[in-house]
Order: structure tokens, then C-alpha cells, then sequence
């Protein structure tokens, strides 16, 4: 397995894993599988330039990745988001997603980012215990932070402290 930064040169195979995530797992994600899937692949490209992004590679076959959303304004600057946090299941407990976070963290570590923060949708044990072993720690639970077919689903936001020596 390779985790490497991602460029607009991956777009098309970034999109298709993320429509395939999307439409998997519903409740893992604020952006929907119907909404994306019209977007074309300039759009996944465009996405991947503005964003720093992790891919996991099995030769030349993408099984995970992971985003970076740095905020912009001057007082909150120092914070960043995780976001879109995906593992294919054929890959599932191979350390990928690990492999993917611990490359997000020092990065975001070596560009001055000193708080981290995600959301994990709430009964998702497996990422939250990830989030866990890697540092991040709950501030609280959203209630009814998505909708997915009617249904309610709570947000867990964690956080996670890069001001402190690793």
C-alpha cells in the first residue's frame, strides 16, 4: 500500500470511490450520492486542488482516502477540518485508514495547523474508535446533524490538540 498526496491528475478515480462511498454508507456523509453523482469529474478535480487529500494505493487501484479543510480568516486559522474519511471494505483492517490519518496529522502538523477537529456520525464505533487511538477526543453530539431518507442521525465532533509535542 502507497498513501500519497492526491492532485487533480486522480480525480476520476477519487470520484468514482467517493460515489461508491456516498452510496454505501449514507450516514457517514454531509454530501449525497444523487447530488455528487451529477457533478462531473472536472468538479472531483477541482476539489482535489483546492484541498490537500490522501489517497491509499494497491498498485493502481485507489482504497481510501482522506481530506483537509483549513479554515481561512486570520482567528480561526489555525484550525483545520478532516473530512470525506473513506476505506473501500476489501481493505478494511489493513491499517489504511491509519496510514491515512497519520499522514493528514503530520501534515497538517508541519503547516502550523494546531487544532483538528471531525465528525463521526453517531453509532459509526469503529471510526470513532480510530479518531480515538489517534488523539481525538468528543466535545459534544449534534443531534439531528443529517438526514438521510427521513431518518435523524447525530454527529459526534471531536477534536484533537496539535499544539502539544506529539
Amino acid at each position: 500500500m502507497i498513501v500519497r498526496m492526491l492532485g487533480p491528475a486522480d480525480a476520476t478515480l477519487y470520484r468514482s470511490l467517493r460515489l461508491r462511498a456516498l452510496r454505501e454508507h449514507p450516514d457517514a456523509f454531509t454530501s449525497s450520492y444523487a447530488e455528487d453523482r451529477e457533478q462531473p469529474v472536472e468538479a472531483a478535480a477541482q476539489r482535489l486542488a483546492a484541498h490537500p487529500f490522501w489517497g491509499a494505493y494497491r498498485h493502481a487501484e485507489l482504497y481510501g482516502f482522506v481530506g483537509l479543510e483549513r479554515e481561512l480568516r486570520a482567528k480561526n486559522r489555525h484550525k483545520a477540518t478532516v473530512m470525506g474519511m473513506y476505506v473501500a471494505p476489501e481493505a478494511a483492517g489493513q491499517g489504511v485508514a491509519r496510514a491515512l490519518l497519520a499522514a493528514l496529522v503530520a501534515h497538517a502538523r508541519a503547516n502550523g495547523v494546531e487544532s483538528l477537529l471531525l465528525t463521526v456520525t453517531e453509532g459509526n464505533d469503529r471510526a470513532r474508535r480510530l479518531y480515538e487511538a489517534a488523539g481525538f477526543r468528543s466535545f459534544g453530539v449534534e443531534p439531528d446533524a443529517i438526514r438521510v431518507a427521513g431518518q435523524r442521525y447525530a454527529k459526534n465532533h471531536m477534536h484533537l490538540d496539535l499544539s502539544r509535542a506529539p
